[in-house]
């Protein structure tokens, strides 16, 4: 498999946003998760195919958005209304499984990009 390769982490002053990139062409399912130490990675936003079905963590379900391109090589991760609790290693996937899988938080990746840090400050 190719890995997904992220780009766009950065540090931004809370209330800011950020948008994220992660390429990897030709996976049906991408999705978007972080991790901070001590704790484990976790799945935030997910999207299946063009985009018509989607996964959002309560967490930041209204703030951040899910998207990709039209050639489907590309997921995006809008950040809004960004918090210092977002500061994060953030970390994409990308996989063939299948909708509901992808969608229903019973994906498990196996196929990461290395990360990309975004820190918020207050």
């Amino acid at each position: 498999q190719s890995q997904p390769v992220e780009s766009g982490g950065g540090s931004v002053q809370s209330g800011g946003s950020l948008r994220l990139s992660c390429a990897a062409p030709g996976y049906p399912c991408m999705g978007w998760f972080r991790q901070v130490p001590g704790m484990e990675r976790g799945a935030l936003a997910t999207i299946y195919g063009q985009g018509g079905s989607t996964y959002y963590n309560t967490s930041v379900k209204g703030r951040f958005t899910i998207s990709r391109d039209d050639s489907k090589t590309t997921v995006y991760l809008q950040m809004g209304s960004l918090k210092p609790e977002d500061t994060a290693m953030y970390y994409c996937a990308a996989e063939s499984v299948d909708v509901w899988t992808c969608i229903m938080d019973s994906w498990a990746p196996t196929n990461w990009g290395r990360g990309t840090q975004v820190t918020v400050s207050s």
